[in-house]
């Protein structure tokens, strides 16, 4: 296995809305036997909210400071001895010190899924803010891109099937 994971066990799912992260980190932290966590669940669970109200009420610089609060704190679980597989939202990556610590205590998987199969699995976009203007949406897709491809691993997701996904995650040589 991998050095870095040996140290700290974490597996952190990174990439667009939609590109499949949860469903795929579910599959791969049970086949690990590992614990999994989804960071917007785990943040709407904290706050008693959803993702969406959060951007409405409180806007999107005060979600991201509770997102990298959360992080954090998973993180430190990690760092003691707690494996993991966490699904991030799909800007949590974007944000260098988010992105330096998931860097420093784990492996970052970047799902990578074309924009019209986001397009097709996000459909109604009022649960998702950043998606609800489709020339938005379009240009926050092409600005992640190039930060999504400092992950450690990228994974192309080339069909709805998770399974497929999963197992290009199992085979990669970084993850050994």
């Amino acid at each position: 296995m991998n050095v870095r994971l040996k140290r700290t066990p974490g597996l952190y799912l990174v990439g667009f809305m939609g590109s499949g992260k949860t469903t795929i980190g579910r599959h791969l932290a049970h086949r690990l036997g590992w614990s999994f966590f989804d960071l917007d669940q785990e943040i709407e669970a904290a706050e008693k909210t959803t993702i969406a109200e959060l951007f409405d009420t409180r806007g999107e610089p005060e979600f991201r400071r509770i997102e990298a609060a959360m992080l954090r704190q998973h993180v430190h679980w990690i760092e003691h001895g707690r494996p993991a597989v966490l699904a991030l939202g799909g800007g949590a990556f974007v944000d260098a010190s988010n992105r330096d610590l998931i860097m420093e205590n784990g492996i970052a998987i970047w799902l990578d899924c074309s924009f019209e199969r986001v397009k097709q699995r996000v459909g109604d976009t009022s649960a998702r803010p950043l998606a609800r203007d489709p020339q938005r949406f379009a240009a926050l897709y092409e600005s992640r891109r190039e930060v999504y491809a400092m992950a450690d691993v990228r994974i192309a997701i080339e069909s709805d099937d998770a399974r497929q996904a999963l197992e290009a995650v199992l085979n990669h040589p970084m993850l050994k």
